[in-house]
């Protein structure tokens, strides 16, 4: 029964681009028609339980199946795969194909919630689960130079991984209107890139705060390294205690952290982060967004990815906000600009996929270049972006006009 199915959904769901099918029986089956600029693929399935798999909930039923080895792409890769069904069901088109069915999403909401109710506690565990996995794996996909795991700025001219990230740190300390000798919080501070260059660029004194101690531990190194010690400061702490703390900042920075806040917590967030931030103060949050409505966070990610994460609507962290007096004094949206930032990293790693087999295992890898293609096609059709969000306590706080962006 569950073949039949699945025929019926990919014929709705491949209708440009070619997908052929070799099923466990032997026999096979093509959907879709040659497009170009659309991949063509050929998978070839072990067993005949991939189909119910993908029915249920096409995303984790054919990530599990791809990870153990039971869907096996004859030609293509894993990449081409997710792009040729995102291809087709692109967010702007109101296309919704790859919804799992009715229970599961039941279930799916169900756990969600309850994952959501993100104390200190679980935060650092969630941390952890992705963070903490070693360094080197991030050593062998980020650039070199930044360490940046975030969306990278793509202006006119950038054609490299590293100089898209410069350009991002610069892009966001703009926005900071720096001066010399400022207090800047860095929450969620990753290995240490962003503090890193706000000190070794605008000479002022940065805190970072991070849950996870492998990054903590080289981002200390790196402190060293960059000769920044004097300057720069790495704490292994929850931004709430940091706020409990009574410190005041002149700049708070966030890049790439708000989307483990957890939707439970996006009011304690903005009511730490207002607290923190002296009344004359700039703060700029960067993070992951969704278009369009709320949403939940799909199994897959859950369950492999970021646990008692969720990416925010631009309506909900503003209605979040804006309870604690933040201004909101500038929104830009970064459209394509992580989809380019993601493939880089997707490109390094199948550069060095023996290494990381070897760090991990094989499967370890499927589920990391699943996850990477997965990120990078729903920035460029599905429902996912990014926001720069500058918020002040102080409509004086800044110049009037932007032409400070443009300077320098």
């Amino acid at each position: 029964m569950s073949k039949p199915l699945l025929d019926r959904f990919l014929s709705r769901a491949v209708r440009q681009g070619r997908l052929g099918i070799v099923f466990a029986d032997g026999s096979a089956s093509t959907y879709g028609t040659a497009a170009e600029g659309f991949p063509e693929i050929v998978l070839r399935f072990t067993d005949s339980a991939v189909p119910r798999d993908i029915i249920l909930d096409p995303r984790l039923g054919a990530a599990e199946a791809f990870i153990d080895g039971r869907l096996l792409i004859v030609e293509g890769d894993v990449m081409g795969l997710v792009s040729l069904l995102r291809m087709n069901d692109r967010w702007e088109r109101g296309d919704n194909n790859l919804r799992p069915s009715a229970l599961k999403r039941l279930v799916n909401r169900a756990s969600f919630a309850a994952e959501q109710i993100n104390n200190r506690v679980g935060s650092k565990k969630n941390v952890a689960h992705h963070y903490d996995i070693g360094n080197d794996l991030y050593a062998l996909m980020l650039d070199p130079e930044h360490w940046q795991y975030s969306c990278a700025y793509w202006g006119e001219g950038v054609t490299t991984l590293g100089e898209a990230q410069g350009a991002k740190l610069q892009h966001i300390a703009k926005k900071l209107h720096l001066s010399p000798g400022q207090e800047v919080l860095d929450i969620g501070c990753g290995w240490g890139g962003m503090a890193i260059h706000l000190a070794q660029r605008h000479n002022v004194h940065v805190t970072g705060i991070t849950l996870s101690e492998e990054q903590a531990t080289l981002a200390r190194s790196r402190v060293r390294e960059a000769g920044v010690a004097d300057r720069v400061t790495i704490l292994l702490e929850d931004y709430r205690d940091t706020a409990a703390s009574g410190r005041k900042f002149d700049r708070i920075v966030s890049v790439g952290m708000f989307e483990h806040v957890g939707r439970a917590q996006f009011e304690t967030f903005f009511e730490a982060t207002a607290r923190m931030l002296a009344e004359d103060g700039v703060m700029l949050l960067h993070t992951i967004g969704r278009f369009g409505s709320p949403g939940t966070t799909d199994a897959f990610t859950r369950k492999y990815i970021f646990p008692g994460g969720y990416i925010p609507a631009l309506s909900e962290t503003v209605a979040a906000s804006e309870k604690f007096r933040l201004i909101a004094s500038d929104v830009e949206t970064l459209r394509l600009h992580y989809a380019h930032t993601i493939r880089a990293w997707y490109a390094n790693c199948m550069e060095h996929r023996e290494k990381i087999i070897a760090l991990y295992d094989e499967k370890f890898f499927r589920m990391w270049t699943f996850y990477l293609a997965g990120a990078a096609t729903v920035f460029e059709h599905g429902s996912m972006g990014n926001y720069q969000i500058q918020y002040v306590r102080s409509r004086r706080a800044l110049p009037i006009t932007r032409d400070y962006l443009l300077k320098g």
